[in-house]
């Protein structure tokens, strides 16, 4: 048996049979090994991405537009079904007036010559709602009914003066007759004629107490009075409910009737633009309910006192809302138009800014785009209107412009 041999150490530390030097040579051997591996996987995940890449693009054939445009610096060419045109949003232009400033905080209110805020100038009892909030109604329809006991002692002082107008007419025809055969006094007939002036003053009055409580003339069941709408509207607020105690001088309306195809704007503007702004003005609206939508409202008085508070002037503007999507005590935001002169409103993300010049990009056919420079008008923080560069119904590009400036920003940088 042969003798036992112990390990030797070689340089780094391990108990090895081998000799130190044949070990480091093994190890970079095996690291060599490992690197090259990982970078042949690597070369083949990257060679299999590209591939999936061209496969999964049906115009991969094709070149990039900044390659295969013209040779004009302006003009960039997309083929249909190109990536790059689904990143794009084209819209028509259309004139409209240019604001003198930038938008103005308004509220919509009531058209006030169209609203009917009905109360009652007696006391009584409501005993039936005929109409609730949100209903159309016409003018005279019943909206509630009330039972009433001034109405009842109004009717009954009316019957009363009225008897008492007939008894002192007979009687007044009779001394008249006596007094022609000098049957009676003189002074027996003045005095019966100025009580019958007395009781006829009487019956007028009584009478005109009775039309103040019923003001259309509305058939009458014993002491129940209907409170009817004296326009056609909708209901937009009621407060009247069954059983409810009503009196003069109540704090809210019981109903509230209004005409809501006709509103107020009532837009607070500040007193620098006091003098560029007069009635018959336009204004155009805009509704963060409605954000792609346009109201437009026509100037009709403008304020005759300052605010103290926010140094504004409130000015009143009449606005059709025909289609009922307006509602009032809603905020919007005013743009005051000038008098004269049109332009085109875009959004800011629609131009591009170099130095001190605008650009937007029309689109001239499908897939070409020319970039074109365009004169401001008026600017704003959310959109800008646009004079000369843009003509009416012209297609220009509103999201994307900035992709497509870069674009033609290297294809002009690649040209040798």
């Amino acid at each position: 048996m042969a003798p036992y041999a112990a390990p030797v150490k070689n340089n780094k530390g391990c108990s090895c049979p081998h000799d130190s030097g044949h070990m480091t040579t093994q190890t970079k051997r095996h690291r060599w090994t490992r690197w090259a591996g990982a970078a042949l996987a690597f070369a083949l995940v990257g060679g299999a991405a590209w591939h999936w890449q061209r496969s999964s693009i049906p115009d991969a054939k094709v070149e990039p537009a900044a390659q295969a445009a013209t040779a004009e610096p302006d003009l960039l060419r997309y083929p249909a079904g190109s990536a790059q045109l689904q990143m794009l949003r084209v819209v028509e232009a259309h004139a409209s007036g240019v604001p003198v400033a930038g938008a103005l905080s308004a509220r919509v209110a009531y058209d006030e010559d169209v609203t009917a805020k009905l109360g009652v100038s007696y006391s009584g009892r409501i005993v039936a709602v005929r109409a609730a909030p949100g209903d159309h109604v016409r003018a005279g329809q019943v909206l509630a009914e009330i039972d009433s006991p001034d109405f009842g002692t109004a009717r009954a002082d009316v019957d009363k003066a009225a008897a008492d107008l007939r008894r002192k007419r007979l009687a007044t025809q009779r001394l008249r007759d006596l007094a022609t055969d000098d049957g009676i006094p003189a002074r027996d007939l003045e005095a019966m004629e100025a009580d019958l002036s007395q009781a006829e003053a009487e019956l007028i009055r009584a009478q005109q107490r009775l039309r103040n409580l019923n003001p259309h003339a509305l058939r009458i069941d014993g002491q129940r009075l209907k409170l009817v709408s004296p326009i056609d509207g909708v209901v937009t607020e009621r407060s009247a409910s069954p059983a409810l105690e009503v009196a003069p001088g109540m704090a809210a309306p019981l109903f509230v009737v209004s005409d809501t195809r006709r509103l107020w704007l009532i837009i607070d503007m500040p007193e620098r633009l006091l003098a560029r702004v007069k009635p018959g003005a336009m204004a155009s609206v805009e509704s963060d309910a409605y954000p792609e939508r346009r109201f437009s409202a026509q100037i009709m008085q403008l304020g005759q006192a300052v605010d103290p508070n926010t140094r504004r002037v409130p000015i009143r503007a009449a606005m059709s809302n025909t289609g009922g999507e307006l509602l009032p005590e809603m905020y919007v935001r005013a743009l005051l138009l000038q008098e004269s002169g049109k332009g085109f409103r875009i959004p800011n993300e629609a131009l591009v800014n170099r130095g001190v010049q605008q650009f937007i990009f029309v689109e001239e056919a499908t897939g070409s785009f020319r970039r074109r420079q365009v004169k401001l008008l008026a600017q704003g923080s959310d959109a800008s209107y646009v004079g000369d560069g843009l003509t009416e119904g012209e297609r220009y590009v509103t999201a994307g412009a900035l992709l497509l400036d870069a674009e033609l920003t290297a294809r002009a940088a690649a040209k040798p």
